[in-house]
């Protein structure tokens, strides 16, 4: 697993690449949790390249979004593969987290809140 951020304005664009399982869930927390720790209110997950999602990896993206909420921010998902869109849909979170299809619409769907 693969994580980097960079800051677009106002939005924190997370990329997490190959695999969240168990293992690299501890990675990714550590790191999400330090982003949260800044002026963080708008983040976009870009999943463009993560090819397995598994509970741990699943619960570190709540957290992140719970967190996130808490702050009064926003959260979008984009770009999930066909697996990664499955296991938001089987566990039902599709429906808390606004998913979108590209990095350019996730940006304008937190623009678009923020105002």
């Amino acid at each position: 697993m693969d994580i980097n951020h960079v800051k677009e304005g106002e939005i924190t664009i997370v990329t997490i690449s190959g695999r969240l399982d168990a293992d690299a869930a501890l990675v990714a927390d550590k790191t999400i949790r330090k982003i949260l720790q800044g002026d963080c209110l708008q983040m976009l997950f870009d999943f463009s390249t993560l090819n397995y999602l598994s509970s741990g990896g699943l619960r570190i993206i709540l957290q992140a979004a719970k967190e996130i909420k808490r702050k009064q921010g926003q959260i979008v998902l984009c770009c999930l593969s066909e697996y990664v869109s499955e296991i938001f849909e089987i566990s039902g979170f599709n429906s808390l987290l606004p998913i979108t299809d590209t990095v350019e619409s996730g940006i304008k769907q937190l623009d678009k809140s923020s105002v």
